[in-house]
């Protein structure tokens, strides 16, 4: 009998893995990259842009435009009499004291005074000059009368300040009455220096008229009717001129003022008593001024690029005392920003955010990352920020300068404005 044979069966190890297998992945992997980059190229993203908020607050509305300064009294010396001038010493620039520096003199032709019609003018010369005079007294006291008023306000002004009562825009207005005042007293003093000027020489012709022995005799000596410098010197030599003729240009140039010359359109909106910031003069600091006077008639000037546009001239007076450091002189020129509107508390938005369709002003409000798009109504402008009547609210956040990737609806992402 045969004994079973039993068989053993021992299983095979396990493979082992080669090192390195997993090397065969990487293709793969570089490719599911690129796939997932590329789907995520053309994702559309959120249009990146610049926004700001709409506040509440003071808006002023300038115009800005250039000007020169000019004197504001000048005063043209003629002889009131024809003669024979002798030369005169006196150049631009020299300085004159009123009643005693000697500016030119005259040799009167005698024949001229054997006229009876010329001794009538000269008598109503004389009567005119007188009368001017009176006139200008009048005003003066007028002018004394108006500055102690407002020195008292100014005082009671001051001290409303100390308590806060007032606002500083009305302590402001207070000492530029105190200012104006003065400036006016200074031109009233003038006009009767001027007066008494003309009223001499208006005598001293007629004296001369009445006895003409002596005016071929005696020269006639015009005198300096105001305390100033020489401007210009229009007779420098010796000649034989007629009544009336301009011999030389007299004036105080620390009595300055400043000429802006507006766009027509532009002077439509300034009113008289109209804050004024004097700049690029040459100074440290913006001197600050009043518009005093809008000519009522406008002219045509010839721009750079040869455009016509007609002008108005806006005169300015400095409310704030030129530096000595920097004097300013006739003819100089200037940058003047006139004030045309202000707001103490206005709805405002920056101009950055409006753009036109059609006739309407239309903005971008962000809300919740989307561009919503906002039909507002726009009032006064600075060219910065405007005025907003509707359309938005305070704390709303607007697009600056939307590209045209942001439509309504769209989705954007803020970033601070550079």
């Amino acid at each position: 009998m045969k004994t079973p044979t039993t068989t053993t069966t021992t299983a095979a190890p396990a493979r082992a893995r080669k090192p390195g297998a997993w090397r065969r992945y990487i293709p793969y992997g570089i490719v599911a990259a690129l796939l997932f980059a590329i789907v995520m190229g053309f994702r559309p993203r959120p249009a990146e842009v610049e926004t700001a908020t709409v506040t509440t607050g003071p808006l002023d509305v300038t115009v800005l435009e250039e000007g020169k300064t000019r004197i504001r009294h000048r005063y043209m010396i003629s002889p009131p009499i024809s003669g024979y001038l002798n030369r005169i010493p006196l150049r631009a620039g020299d300085r004159i004291e009123a009643g005693q520096t000697v500016l030119a003199t005259i040799q009167a032709q005698p024949a001229a005074f054997l006229d009876p019609r010329s001794t009538a003018e000269a008598e109503a010369r004389v009567k005119a000059a007188t009368a001017t005079k009176m006139r200008a007294e009048s005003e003066l006291e007028r002018i004394r009368a108006s500055l102690q008023l407002a020195e008292k306000e100014k005082v009671r002004a001051a001290e409303l300040k100390t308590k806060g009562a007032i606002s500083t825009k009305e302590w402001d207005t207070a000492d530029a009455q105190v200012a104006m005042a003065t400036r006016e007293l200074h031109s009233a003093e003038f006009a009767i220096n001027v007066a008494e000027f003309e009223r001499v020489q208006a005598q001293a012709a007629l004296m001369q008229a009445q006895n003409p022995t002596a005016a071929n005799a005696t020269p006639l000596t015009l005198t300096a009717p105001v305390t100033g410098f020489v401007l210009n010197v229009a007779e420098e030599s010796a000649r034989t001129v007629l009544a009336g003729a301009p011999i030389m240009e007299v004036g105080d140039p620390t009595d300055l003022e400043a000429e802006i010359e507006l766009l027509s359109s532009d002077a439509v909106g300034v009113t008289p008593g109209a804050q004024v910031s004097i700049e690029q003069w040459g100074g440290d600091a913006p001197l600050r001024g009043k518009v005093t006077v809008i000519e009522p008639g406008g002219y045509t000037k010839i721009s750079a690029l040869g455009v016509e546009e007609q002008r108005v001239k806006v005169r300015v007076d400095f409310t704030d005392p030129i530096p000595a450091t920097h004097p300013l002189g006739d003819r100089f020129r200037v940058e003047a920003r006139i004030l045309t509107w202000h707001g103490d508390k206005v709805l405002q938005v920056p101009t950055g955010a409006l753009f036109r369709r059609g006739n309407d002003w239309m903005t971008f409000v962000l809300t919740g990352g989307k561009a919503h798009l906002t039909k507002v109504e726009i009032a006064h402008s600075n060219g910065t920020a405007a005025e907003v009547r509707a359309g938005l609210e305070q704390s709303q956040t607007v697009i600056l300068h939307p590209p045209d990737a942001v439509a309504d609806g769209a989705t954007v992402q803020a970033r601070s404005a550079k």
